[in-house]
This record gives structure tokens, sequence and C-alpha cells, in this order.
């Protein structure tokens, strides 16, 4: 892979360096996010980004952005840049970067004349501080650098606006200073390595114009709380530090603070390092032993699918399974009556999903192909498995297993599959009945069950499936296979049977037990490659249908139609690969291989180092979404693991 560098002129064009994001989240899911050209387009954008648990466990937005200004006799050079209602943007600092590089730490270099300026930045792993690194490489004199923090303190979903309740005093600490706009807030302590001057010149910013926001159909002005300003002398040749945390710190340790952190860090020589980077970022350590998984940066929390879809892949990205056991465990701490929850936790979690559970069979089903460790499993989640089945078969109010086999799901107002989304109380694919993919994972589900329980020689529960196995694959072709259009059904509801062209029939092919025989999966592999694969994923619905939507942009609603009928799904790759390399064996190798070199490219847009959430079905197929999601990343990882076993095993 060549190096992630961004060059002067890329930077200084705003409709290259505003459409991709930077992102760097610690083992907390604190994070860092803004544009290469340091402007924040989305309220989510910010400098420090931190859980505020005597809130609401939410993410909020406390340092929005730290604007520099370098003073070299009597002239002052403004480094930042934001974007003011209209469309106005001020200062245009951009004009002084110089290049934005990423090895084991993101650099960004300004060039002002002689002078020349670097910034190292990075989130500490262990604690919710973001650590800075500035080295004025080259000038002719001392040059004096000034900070002016502007801070927000509010959630990341909403807006901050000038106010009477914001407190704007501050309190001296070593080397600087602490903020606490609002009781119950963390405080904000930024401090230096060395001795600064600081000016308290409370003052409000007013309109700063998120431009994403604006494009999304939200609310998009804010007003910012600018504090006072920090000066720094600096000597050519020479570094200090910054610590902006929500804890005091000692000031003359940051140099080894950065440092340490700094060895921790891996250099990017590989897309396969640059995905292990990202795949770190998902994993949220919420206590001693309990991890969750993030859906997605910046704005999505744990949810239960997106948790099991992405678990296998992100533990490879890591190269390090042991951390897979311990987010199984802590998400096992909100099941109940046989569910998982699709989001949320505790009181707060809601069930609403009847492809979760099966997805956790999934999920361990690829922890055994890595540990073959069937014994451990057994002994560990049995329990849990049995109890998944035997609800699915006594059955819910909108989940059951009816008469032949086959598991019905539906409930007004609601989509229980992974196709959800709602506008104006009605779903836009509901998808009631017998939805195909619910059907194949149902099938994997038993089958893996089965698989363990004779491996641990427990009869019973192999007994209880006999005629499960014996009449799932007859009731599954009759159901959803037209031999006449040649592919499956997407859902069975009564007599309709609807036959879009949608992806989910790819999971019939991909899954270790499969209810269809060898020549229909090749069908339908053919039948996905031709009419849904793009170089970015699959779309969710065919272009030749009435309802196709190419194109995801708009507000809420316009996004939510276009969300599940058109647009283009990463994560789906993970399905298609392992189903024609299931399908094509040695020869389908080099194609998905081709596929996945793609995503070379994609690495160095929208979110530089990672994946989105999804893309346009039509052709270029720009990125929308997440910037940053689980399961896309996961999926292209596994895509490189199937990639080397089918190879490998070709030998």
């Amino acid at each position: 892979m060549k190096e992630i560098l961004f060059q002067k002129d890329e930077l200084l064009n705003l409709e290259f360096s505003l459409n991709r994001e930077i992102l760097r989240a610690n083992m907390s899911n604190a994070y860092a996010c803004t544009t290469l050209s340091g402007c924040n387009t989305r309220k989510y954008h910010g400098l420090l980004i931190v859980p505020q648990p005597k809130i609401d466990n939410e993410n909020h937005v406390l340092l929005s952005s730290l604007d520099e200004t370098v003073i070299q006799k009597d002239q002052e050079f403004h480094l930042a840049l934001h974007c003011y209602k209209d469309n106005c943007f001020y200062p245009k600092g951009h004009k002084y970067l110089e290049s934005y590089y990423l090895k084991n730490l993101p650099i960004t270099t300004y060039r002002i004349g002689n002078i020349c300026l670097t910034k190292e930045i990075q989130i500490q792993q262990r604690r919710d501080r973001l650590l800075i690194k500035y080295t004025l490489k080259e000038a002719d004199s001392n040059i004096t650098l000034n900070l002016q923090p502007l801070l927000a303190f509010r959630q990341i979903h909403k807006l901050s606006h000038k106010n009477d309740n914001a407190d704007t005093s501050y309190q001296s600490i070593d080397n600087g200073v602490m903020y606490q706009m609002y009781p119950n807030y963390t405080p904000l302590y930024i401090q230096f390595s060395k001795k600064v001057k600081y000016n308290h010149c409370p003052d409000w910013y007013y309109n700063f114009e998120y431009i994403r926001e604006k494009e999304r159909g939200y609310d998009y002005l804010e007003d910012l709380l600018m504090m006072g300003v920090f000066s720094i002398e600096l000597a050519p040749g020479e570094s200090f530090y910054l610590s902006c945390g929500i804890e005091n710190s000692n000031p003359f340790l940051l140099s080894q603070d950065f440092k340490r952190e700094s060895k921790i860090r891996f250099e990017i020589n590989s897309m396969e390092d640059v995905l292990k980077r990202a795949s770190r970022m998902f994993f949220c350590h919420t206590s001693t032993t309990d991890v969750d998984i993030v859906a997605g940066f910046p704005w999505f929390g744990r949810w239960g699918r997106d948790t099991f879809i992405s678990l296998a892949g992100l533990c490879l990205g890591i190269d390090d399974m042991r951390i897979f056991l311990s987010v199984v465990d802590t998400i096992l701490k909100d099941f109940k009556n046989g569910l998982f929850p699709n989001l949320g936790h505790g009181f707060e979690a809601a069930y609403n999903s009847c492809d979760t559970p099966l997805w956790f069979f999934w999920a361990l089903q690829q922890y055994v192909c890595f540990n073959d460790d069937k014994k451990h499993v057994w002994k560990k989640y049995n329990k849990v498995m049995k109890s998944i089945l035997e609800n699915f078969e006594q059955g819910f109010s909108n989940i059951r297993m009816d008469s032949n086999y086959l598991l019905w799901q539906g409930q007004e107002g609601k989509a229980l599959t992974w196709m959800d989304a709602v506008v104006d109380g009605v779903p836009v694919t509901q998808r009631k009945g017998y939805a195909v993919e619910i059907n194949c994972l149902w099938y994997n589900a038993v089958m893996f069950y089965i698989e363990l329980a004779k491996e641990n020689c427990d009869d019973g529960a192999i007994q209880h499936w006999q005629d499960f196995c014996a009449n799932f694959p007859i009731n599954f072709k009759e159901t959803f296979w037209s031999k006449e259009k040649g592919y499956l059904a997407d859902y069975v509801d009564g007599d309709y049977k609807d036959f879009s062209v949608r992806p989910n029939m790819i999971f019939a092919t991909s899954l270790q037990y499969s209810p269809i025989s060898v020549k229909i999966r090749q069908l339908i592999v053919e039948k996905v490659k031709s009419e849904l694969l793009t170089p970015r994923g699959l779309r969710s619905l065919s272009p030749t249908h009435k309802d196709y939507k190419g194109i995801y942009f708009g507000n809420q609603k316009e996004r939510d139609y276009a969300y599940h009928n058109g647009t283009v799904w990463p994560w789906l790759l993970g399905a298609f690969s392992e189903g024609y390399l299931r399908t094509y064996g040695k020869q389908g190798v080099g194609f998905i291989k081709e596929i996945y070199d793609g995503f070379e490219s994609a690495l160095c847009e929208y979110c530089v180092g990672s994946i989105a959430e999804v893309y346009d079905g039509n052709s270029p197929h720009k990125a929308g979404g997440c910037i940053s999601q689980a399961w896309s990343v996961a999926e292209i990882v596994r895509m490189k693991y199937l990639i080397d076993k089918y190879s490998k095993d070709s030998e």
C-alpha cells in the first residue's frame, strides 16, 4: 500500500479536504474527529469528545477546536479554519497547510514563508486525554504561538448556543487552566510542558456552520465559548507538549507520556496495518472486565446485531481473539428471554430484532473456526443457545417457529430484520413473514447447536431437533425457491412471495450450514454478482427495481427511503466473498482479491484510515452514513482471512 500522505494542493482544495475526515478513538470510546483541513463540518466533530457518566453516559464535545496563531516580527498568521453562517470560511488557515502524513501518528505540517511548524496528535489509550506535540522545525527567529480553545460542553447530538448559565470562570493549575462550563460535567484541564502566558478573555463566537448537518436536514448553527488565549515562545528546533483531558496531570511528564503512547502505536506499511488501526477503535472498555463494540463513529453506540456480525472480523483485525469472549460476556448481561438487545443497555435496551440471537450463534461459530474449542464454547454457552432455540420454537408475539419449521417474524410499525428503517411510523422494508436470511441464519444456528451437542455427547439435544433437520431444507426450498426465476424470494407472507432482488439471499450461500444445493447456490451467487455487486459492497436492491434509489443523500426521510432500497453496504461483502469462495473455491480467489484490493483507495476517502457505513448504489459510489463503521471494517478484514484461507487450501 502506498503511504497515506496528503500534499498542499489537496489540502488547499476544500472540495477535497472537507470531504475527508480524520478520527482517533481510545479504549473508553473518547475520540477526536475533524476534517483534513481542520474545519469541523459536523456537530460530532471536536478535539476532545468524552463520555459523561454523571449526565447520561453519552459522548459529549468538551473541546471543539484549538485555534493556532503564529506571530513573528509582529505579523500574525492564523492557522485555523472555520465555516460560519452562509458558507463563510474564516480565517482560511488551510492555505498554510503543507502536508498531512499518517505513519504511526498523524503529523500535520504548516509552512509560512521560512517557518515550518509540525503538529502531532494522539488520544491516550487508557485516559480520556488528548496529547499534542508542536515542533518549530524551521524559522529564522523565535516565534510566539497563540492558542485559543473553543468550548462546547454539550452532547454530541445537540448544539451549543450562547446562554447565561455557562460558567466562564477558570482555575489556575500547574502550567495551565481548568474549565467547567456546567455542573455535573467533568472539568476540562489544559496543561503545557513549559510555562505559558494566559489571558482570560471569555467571549462567545457565533454561528459556526456545520455543512454536513445542513445537508442531512438537521440544525447546523452553533455558538462556541472562547475562554482565553495561551501564548508560548518557541525557538527554532524546539518542541512542547499540550494536554487536554478530564483530570489534572503532571505537566512535567507530558513529554514522557507522549513518547510512551507513541511506542504502543505501530507504523502503517500495509492495508492490513490500516485496518488493524481502524479495528482497535471499535472496542470500548466500559469497566475492567466489560467490553462493548461501538457500531460506528461518530454517532452510534452499541448495537447487538452489529456486535455479533463485527466481532470475528475485528478480533482478526487486531490479531487478538482473547477479547472475543469478553465482548460476548458483556452483552450477555442484557440477554433476556432468548433475546439480545438490538440497541441500548439495561432499562433502556430495545429488544426489537429477530436476527440478533441468530448472529450470536454465527459469532460463536466463527470463534470455533479460529480456536477449535468446541468443548469450552459448549460448556460456557450451551444454556444460552438452548434458551434462544426454545424461545424461538415456542414463539413470541412477533417471532415464532411455524409447523413447517420456518421462522416467521413481523410486527406492525416495526421492521425486525437488519433492513429496519422506519419513516413516519411505517417500515420502509418491513418484510413481514418468512424472511430469507432469517431462515438461513435459523437453520445454521440449529445445525451448529447440533454439531456442538454431538461433540459433547448430548443425545437429548440431538434427538430433539431430528425432525427439524429432516424437514427444514425441503420446506425452505418449497417456500423460497423459484426454478423459473433462478433465485430465492426475499420474503414470503402467506401466498405472497416477494422476488425483489436483494442481497439477503446471499446468506444461503455463505453460511456453514445451507439448506439448498450447490447448484442453487451457484445461481444465487451469479444473480447477486450481476445485479447487486459493486466495488464497495452489495446494493440493497437491484437497479432494475422501480423502488431503487441510487443516491444516499438528503434529509432523514430521503436517506431512510434509500437506506435499504439501493444503497451499497460494505459489510455484505463478507457473506458474498464466503459464498463465492464456497462455490468456486480456488478459482474464485483472484476475483475476491481484486475487490479486496480495491478498498485501498477507500481508506484514503471519507474517513482517512477506515471504511464508511454505506455508499451510493450509483457509480462512482460515494461514501455516506457513519464515517467509520464496525461491520464494514470487520467484514473487509474477514475477506482477507477468507482469501488467505482458500489460497492456502488450494496449494
